[in-house]
């Protein structure tokens, strides 16, 4: 009896104790980190006698700098955009849902006649989350097709909290807005990249600039396996999150499980996930 007590009053504890990230994330993005680093060494003072070969040096310096800038352009464009002329894949055209030829995903060969072509789509879901009985929330998302080369993405989070001791509920709002682009279109399998910010809202107010990978994966009929990862930093701190699913599709709708971890500032958050979506 008395081991069993105790076993519940250690459980009560640190679910209540779990219930305060939601507290010390806001509290650290609103305070910020400061930067401990040691300052940068100062360059040394050169006498008259070395300017001109100063001059040369830094003239050398500029014309390696301005080559690697131009590599590294071209590496940008050909890995973040590819090339239209030999990659017959980026011209793959979006399908109005997946497997809606009971073999594609999101694109289909260019050489198929479909009406698909200069489609629009509108993909909707939303996912309740679970972390246990004191921490949950919910994720909705929306992403918006124009074309199939690139797409609009919305991301709206609803944190709970709840403190069984104090008998209080703390919450937090997460939005992400990103531009998105599909590098790899086959069609069991695209890879992309988005850019974007990320914006908390309550009583914090903030925003920083997003990036992030996505991926969707369509072995075999009417499953998928998606994957995204965004970082961002707000007031200096690091505010990511993490998202794996894996999906039934029947017709134009879905259902879901999945996983998803946060960090926001230094708390970290997971969450077991249960949803559906639909296309339009």
């Amino acid at each position: 009896m008395l081991k069993n007590t105790l076993l519940l009053i250690l459980f009560t504890f640190s679910s209540s104790f779990y219930a305060q990230k939601i507290d010390k994330s806001k509290d650290e993005l609103k305070s910020g980190k400061e930067d401990n680093r040691p300052p940068l060494p100062t360059e040394p003072t050169y006498q008259n006698t070395t300017t001109t070969a100063r001059e040369s040096d830094d003239s050398d310096d500029l014309s390696t700098l301005a080559f690697f800038g131009k590599v590294g352009f071209y590496v940008f464009l050909y890995g973040g955009i590819g090339d239209y002329e030999n990659e017959d894949h980026l011209f793959s055209e979006l399908t109005p849902y997946p497997y809606c030829n009971n073999k594609s995903g999101n694109y289909m060969s260019s050489d198929i006649e479909d009406e698909s072509e200069d489609l629009m789509r509108f993909d909707v879901e939303n996912h309740f989350l679970y972390g246990n009985n004191a921490s949950f929330g919910n994720h909705m998302k929306g992403k918006f097709r124009p074309f199939q080369y690139f797409y609009l993405q919305a991301d709206y989070r609803e944190l709970i909290e709840r403190d069984k001791f104090a008998k209080t509920t703390s919450n937090l709002s997460l939005f992400q807005f990103n531009l998105g682009y599909d590098r790899i279109r086959f069609e069991k399998f695209n890879l992309g990249w988005t850019l974007g910010a990320t914006y908390i809202a309550n009583d914090i107010n903030k925003a920083g600039f997003s990036y992030g990978l996505n991926t969707d994966f369509f072995p075999f009929k009417n499953v998928s396996f998606n994957s995204a990862m965004l970082w961002s930093k707000i007031n200096g701190l690091p505010v990511n999150s993490f998202e794996f699913r894996g999906k039934y599709h029947k017709k134009n709708h879905f259902f879901s499980m999945g996983y998803e971890n946060l960090r926001i500032a230094s708390p970290s958050y997971n969450y077991a996930t249960f949803g559906a979506g639909f296309y339009f």
